[in-house]
C-alpha cells in the first residue's frame, strides 16, 4: 500500500490541503491587509486541492477494491 503511487499522491494532496487550511487559518487569525485581499483565494485554492484528494482517495478506494 504504501509503494503505491496513487496512495503516495492521495497522502500529498491530503498534507497539501491541510498545509492550505492552517496558512488561511492563520491568515485570518492575524487579519490585516493581507487577510482582506487573499482570503477568498486562499478559501478557493484549499477547495482546489482538496477536490484532487477526495478523486485521489476514491480512486485508491476503488482501485484497491477491484483487486
Amino acid at each position: 500500500m504504501f509503494s503505491d503511487p496513487l496512495f503516495i499522491f492521495a497522502t500529498v494532496a491530503c498534507l497539501a490541503v491541510l498545509g492550505i487550511l492552517l496558512f488561511g487559518i492563520a491568515t485570518f487569525a492575524k487579519g490585516g491587509d493581507f487577510n482582506k485581499r487573499n482570503a477568498n483565494k486562499i478559501m478557493r485554492w484549499r477547495i482546489g486541492v482538496q477536490f484532487v484528494a477526495v478523486l485521489a482517495i476514491v480512486a485508491f478506494a476503488w482501485l484497491q477494491a477491484r483487486g
